[in-house]
């Protein structure tokens, strides 16, 4: 999304990793074609978590735990993440990760369909991270709203849908024209909404960082 692969490379090469264990996760992940966070954008994510010294994080979409465990390396000691996945396969996948980087006692993993698992959710949470259907994310919102704390971040990936979310809905394939007018819907109300103050950040395949404000 940076226009430039070379730079999208130079960045990457910057990378200093992420310890042997996320390493081989992520990797592992990549080799059977299971989307994970980019690592130009995992930096960002990270970054993030340092600056916002979250007590308690909320993930939508595990996968298989990767960007999970990138935040768990870098969020504060007593920080707590809520991680939910629906899809049946990563599930176990997700747990054994975590078991193996001994992250356990301080991820929880609720499994089912964000939709309803957020309802029944309680909230604050400190940082939100959804990374998950993005064609669900303007009908996750509202519920989003509701958990994250004043002064909370949400950090929203994959928002530029490869370049395909800057071009006309006719000039992208017709299986994707609903999943590209729900982001650009997505992407109005971040920007839009008076709750928050937000930039959508060119990284990865595009990056949205939206604050909630004191007094929202």
């Amino acid at each position: 999304m940076t226009g430039n692969e070379r730079v999208a490379a130079y960045l990457r090469s910057l990378d200093e990793g992420d310890g042997a264990l996320c390493d081989a996760i992520g990797e592992e992940a990549r080799a059977a074609r299971i989307p994970v966070i980019r690592p130009e954008t995992a930096a960002l994510l990270k970054t993030l978590i340092v600056l916002a010294r979250p007590r308690r994080i909320l993930e939508v979409g595990t996968a298989v735990g990767y960007s999970t465990l990138l935040m768990s390396r870098v969020m504060p000691e007593g920080c707590h993440i809520t991680t939910i996945e629906k899809y049946e396969k990563r599930i176990p996948v997700a747990r054994r990760n975590f078991q193996r980087a001994g992250k356990e006692p301080c991820i929880t993993l609720l499994e089912g369909d964000a939709q309803e698992i957020l309802k029944t959710l309680s909230g604050p949470y400190d940082f939100i991270f959804m990374d998950a259907a993005k064609g669900q994310y303007l009908g996750w919102l509202p519920e989003i709203l509701r958990l994250l704390s004043p002064g909370g971040v949400l950090f929203s990936d994959n928002v530029m849908q490869d370049g395909d979310l800057i071009e006309s809905r006719y000039a992208v394939r017709r299986r994707d024209r609903t999943i590209h007018g729900r982001m650009r819907g997505y992407l109005f109300a971040l920007t839009h909404t008076p709750q928050l103050q937000t930039a959508v950040v060119p990284v990865g395949d595009g990056a949205a960082v939206s604050v909630k404000k004191e007094n929202g």
